[in-house]
């Protein structure tokens, strides 16, 4: 069975993430309310925690930067992450597995 956070799209994969910046090390922690919670060292200010969970879900997924993009959650802790790369959701669920 799919997880909630994981979706197909037309486009590509689309991921619903919780993140939580400023703690210890970037890892996966588990899920919150339906979301993959994922834990940033990277503090929620100028951006920074959104870059830096791009960064790390391209080196996990090992897929480039260019083509993960956040759709939605800007400003906020839960985020849309589309992944527009010839990648499975076998794959993502499998790297990304809580």
């Amino acid at each position: 069975m799919t997880p909630h956070w994981l979706k197909q799209t037309d486009i590509g994969i689309e991921l619903s993430i919780y993140c939580q910046p400023g703690a210890k090390v970037n890892k996966i922690v588990g899920t919150h309310d339906g979301h993959l919670k994922i834990s940033l060292k990277q503090p929620a200010m100028d951006n920074r925690a959104n870059e830096a969970l791009l960064q790390w879900l391209s080196k996990q997924l090992r897929i480039p930067q260019r083509q993960i993009h956040l759709i939605s959650g800007q400003a906020s802790k839960v985020k849309r992450i589309e992944l527009w790369a010839p990648i499975s959701k076998e794959h993502v669920l499998e790297t990304l597995k809580p």
